[in-house]
Parts: structure tokens; C-alpha cells; sequence
């Protein structure tokens, strides 16, 4: 089959576009065909290497994936020969407290399809059965890819970490990213006010239509002055956080007292700074988020079924092209979600 390889890290230039094994499935697992798969800045950092984790090499990024069943193993049931369907991101173990109580995420052996496992760059991945979730012709197989990560992290975010209620303000991060479109939109559906950012001003009436009621250009504008103005000076009750340093410290300025931040990404970085006194005088709370639960993505695909959130997808790729698409959201070009296909 072909897929884009990762045999070293580095920069885009080390994603090869070549014939590769295709996988071969245990009894308990299934063999997809792959119809388009969804980048995210987590492939970025598998391709560039990431401190202190090692990624078995050669590896094949990728894991929001979508596509038809080509085979089955022999202890699975209820799936079928050419059966439309999407795959759970998230590998767990099922047996632990986390994954028995819904809190699959918080797992010790949990995974990422196209992390710690090959994904979905390719013609074929190979899934475990438990993965597998049908999907209708409601939506195109690039749409259905532009849902997975993006919009289960998005929610783990606001609704479980953030708790975010209708009433409240919220700040989103980068409108034009998949997380951020994704975030808006379930921010709207909780009733919630909804400030966004964008570096651009092509984006900002793309930001209001998904539902933004009030849309900062950073590059122009200083974020922490436009809260205000927007906020009467109050600031938010919650910061949905995903960029790192270039926007930390100035996100905290942007909470109310009491108020929430919740991150989930490094884009600009992994290490921030703040003074802890200006933490505990004003009684902050700020939450890690990493992915979400299978009960959450179901949930959340359910939503999409009724057509209450809806995929963004910005462009689509050839996977041959992988590399000039992570390019593209390297430079932020993009709104909405970046999707190859095969």
C-alpha cells in the first residue's frame, strides 16, 4: 500500500510518501480502508519528535480516520464487509478504574491512533474492533474525518473540564484552527457567550458564522484590552487555552475572579511562567485536558447526526501532498480542519 513514513524526525522534508506493509489484523481487530484522514498539530509534533517520548520508527501519523471495513477478525461481530465507519482516536485497555467509570483518557496504557501506534497517513490502518464506530452518508468521509480529536478534545474541554454553563463568557483561542471552530460552535450550543481570536481579518466574519459573538484580530488588536471592552472589564469565566507561552500569561489576565482555564495543546511552546500570587489572590482554577472519553465522542457524534455541530473543513490534500498540507497549518493559513485522502 502507499503512506507517508516517518523514518527520522525532523521537518516536513522527513515525511516520505512510499510503498509500505500493509497491516495485518489479529482476531480481535479490524482492517480499514482508508477514504480521508484529518491532520492535526499532533502529527506535526510525531514528525518533529517529542522530548522524553519515543515513537517507534518508521511510523505512519494520523488519527482522525475514517473509511470502509476490508476486514475483519475472527472474534468480531456486528461490523460487515464494506461498512462505513470512523475510529475512536483513543486506545485504552478497558479493565482499569478510568476506562470502567467513563475516564478512558486517564488510562495508563492510553493511545493515540497515528501517536504511539501507526495511523491513518495511508491506504490502510488496522484498529482494534472496540475502536470502530459506524457512521451514516450524512456527512462525506473528509467530514466525518474533521470530527474525531478536535471535536471530543473541545468538549472534554468545555462541557466535563471547563464545566462551562449557559450564561457564561468564554474566550476560544484561534477560531481558524480545527479545535477552535470545533470549540465555538459547542460553546454556542451551551448557551454560552462566545469571544474568539483570529490572525487575520479573512477570518473574522468566518468566526461569526459559526456563532462567535465577538471576533479579535491579535495581530492588530491586543486580546486582553478587547476582553475587557467586551466584558466591562469583568474578564471571562473561562479561557479555552491551546497555543502556550505566546498567549499564556495574557489569557490569565483575561479570567474573572474565580475564573477557569483550560488547556490542552503547546503550539507555541511547552513551558509558561506566571506568579502563583496572582494565581491564589484571584482563586483561578486551570485544568489539563488530553483527548476525551469513547461515552464523550459519541455523544458528540450524535450531535453531528442531528446536524447541532457540524465539521469545517478548510481544504483537502492527496496524501502525497502531506507535506504541503502540514505546512499549511504550520502557517496558520487555514480554517477549520486540513484532510487528506488517499
Amino acid at each position: 500500500m502507499k503512506a507517508v513514513v516517518i523514518n527520522e524526525h525532523g521537518s516536513v522534508d522527513k515525511l516520505e510518501y512510499t510503498d509500505f506493509a500493509k497491516p495485518e489484523i489479529s482476531s480481535s481487530e479490524v482492517l480499514v480502508k482508508v477514504n480521508a484522514c484529518g491532520i492535526n498539530h499532533l502529527d506535526i509534533w510525531v514528525r518533529e519528535g517529542i522530548p522524553g517520548i519515543t515513537i517507534p520508527l518508521p511510523h505512519i501519523p494520523g488519527c482522525e480516520i475514517t473509511g470502509e471495513i476490508a476486514g475483519i477478525g475472527s472474534t468480531v461481530k456486528d461490523l460487515n464487509i464494506g461498512q462505513h465507519v470512523l475510529i475512536a482516536p483513543g486506545m485504552n485497555c478497558g479493565r482499569c478504574e478510568y476506562c470502567l467509570s467513563s475516564n478512558d483518557s486517564l488510562c495508563s496504557e492510553f493511545k493515540i491512533m497515528g501517536f504511539q501506534v501507526d495511523g491513518g497517513y495511508a491506504e490502510y490502518v488496522k484498529s482494534p474492533a472496540e475502536n470502530i464506530i459506524a457512521i451514516s452518508d450524512r456527512l462525506s468521509f473528509e467530514e466525518w474525518a474533521a470530527v474525531p480529536l478536535v471535536f471530543l478534545t473541545a468538549w472534554n474541554m468545555l462541557k466535563i473540564r471547563g464545566g462551562l454553563a449557559a450564561g457564561e463568557t468564554v474566550l476560544i483561542h484561534a477560531a481558524g484552527s480545527g479545535i477552535g471552530s470545533a470549540a465555538i460552535q459547542i460553546a454556542k450550543l451551551s448557551g454560552a457567550e462566545v469571544i474568539t481570536t483570529v490572525g487575520s481579518d479573512e477570518k473574522l466574519e468566518k468566526a461569526k458564522e459559526l456563532g462567535a459573538d465577538h471576533v479579535i484580530n491579535y495581530s492588530k488588536e491586543d486580546f486582553v484590552n478587547k476582553v475587557n471592552e467586551f466584558t466591562d472589564s469583568k474578564g471571562v469565566d473561562v479561557v479555552f487555552e491551546h497555543i502556550g507561552p505566546e498567549t499564556w500569561e495574557k489569557s490569565l489576565l483575561c479570567l474573572k475572579r474565580g475564573g477557569r482555564i483550560v488547556t490542552c495543546g503547546a503550539t507555541s511552546g511547552p513551558t509558561v511562567s506566571f506568579d502563583l500570587r496572582f494565581l491564589f489572590a484571584k482563586q483561578l482554577s486551570i485544568s489539563g485536558c488530553y483527548m476525551g472519553s469513547r461515552k464523550d465522542l459519541l455523544e458528540v457524534l450524535t450531535l453531528m447526526e442531528l446536524g447541532r455541530l457540524k465539521p469545517v473543513v478548510d481544504s483537502v490534500f492527496h496524501l502525497k501532498d502531506a507535506a504541503a498540507a502540514q505546512t499549511k497549518m504550520l502557517d496558520r493559513k487555514q480554517f477549520g480542519k486540513i484532510v487528506l485522502v488517499p
